[in-house]
């Protein structure tokens, strides 16, 4: 039956072809090309053939009309062909309308970046980085430091023991005993790893941890030098007008012993939670190498002295970011992760 449609309402209908087009898949836009733009039977092609044919009046609207749709359907025909041929590329098997991935950002754990910083300024003060194993004997881990077998570090609800004398080291320090032995004086050295304790991991400890040691070995090294090698960590690692304080403690590899605090990076010595309103924050065990080591470790207790201290990293860590609980830095949440990537 022929169309008796006037020419303007033709072209409204025709119009609407524009919309579909966007949508359509192979198939449909191939018919809908033939129904509309074909040579012999498409409705647009029929009107503009027709144009001549109608009133004065209405020819020019008619005609200008039926060449801006054809326009539009075929810059919307030719636009969706591109797409489909496009997606025909793709591999399936991907939903191509799912939003896009943030691409994650390789960066160092915080430890690690803390630990590298503190090697950093010791290695600016003539320290020589050096590592050691982590599997070690009762006898480097604990009585060449002058630590009896006796000892309540020494016992099992205090150290992983993997065997009979040997156990997971429970401080880096059995690498300055190994590096006494292999090296004659002067000794400068660090040595960052990891230990072992047997401790609750709770919010302030972990069984296992980053630790760094120090040593110094030479002739007349004194504990003012020490106290001017600290000093000099803490204003380079921290702030240069932080304050710093020795206080008088025990260990058995060195005499006299001391442990350092540091003003509270959080509060600056006013008083806080984190520092327990004392203002004070302890960061590392030290002191004067004990001579009864030097002798276990081949040195001569007459002509060297030295100092040495222990720090964990992890606490180290903690009060440069104000991270709150140690555990955070051994979950891998990269929510977490990611506001150390730079």
């Amino acid at each position: 039956m022929p169309n008796t449609a006037s020419p303007q309402a033709e072209l409204e209908a025709i119009a609407q072809a524009v919309d579909r087009v966007a949508t359509a898949d192979a198939a449909t836009l191939a018919q809908l090309k033939t129904e509309y733009l074909g040579r012999k039977a498409g409705r647009l092609t029929a009107i503009l053939r027709s144009v001549s044919g109608l009133p004065p009046e209405e020819r020019r609207a008619v005609g200008r009309r039926a060449n801006e749709l054809k326009q539009e359907l075929e810059a919307a025909i030719s636009s969706r062909e591109a797409a489909l041929k496009s997606e025909a590329a793709r591999p399936s098997g991907v939903d191509w309308t799912m939003p896009g991935r943030h691409r994650w950002r390789g960066a160092k754990h915080p430890v690690a970046a803390v630990v590298d910083e503190i090697c950093e300024i010791f290695r600016e003060l003539g320290f020589t980085r050096v590592s050691g194993p982590e599997a070690e004997t009762e006898d480097y881990n604990f009585t060449k430091l002058n630590i009896p077998l006796d000892h309540p570090a020494a016992d099992e609800h205090d150290t992983f023991y993997l065997g009979p004398g040997v156990l997971l080291r429970t401080h880096t320090s059995p690498v300055q005993a190994r590096t006494m032995e292999r090296y004659q004086p002067p000794i400068r050295i660090v040595v960052p790893g990891v230990v072992y304790r047997r401790d609750p991991f709770d919010p302030s400890h972990s069984p296992m941890f980053e630790q760094i040691e120090g040593l110094v070995v030479d002739e007349g090294v004194s504990f003012v030098d020490f106290k001017a090698g600290i000093d000099y960590f803490v204003k380079h690692f921290f702030t240069a007008d932080t304050a710093v304080r020795f206080r008088p403690s025990f260990f058995p590899f060195t005499e006299p012993s001391a442990e350092v605090d540091v003003q509270c990076q959080i509060c600056h010595g006013s008083g806080c939670s984190t520092c327990k309103q004392t203002g004070w924050l302890e960061i590392m065990g030290c002191g004067m190498v004990h001579p009864a080591v030097f002798e276990n470790c081949g040195i001569d207790a007459e002509r060297y002295t030295g100092y040495a201290f222990g720090m964990g990293m992890e606490r180290i860590t903690m009060l440069r970011h104000g991270i709150p609980d140690i555990r955070l830095l051994f979950e891998n949440d990269m929510r977490f992760l990611s506001q150390f990537v730079q």
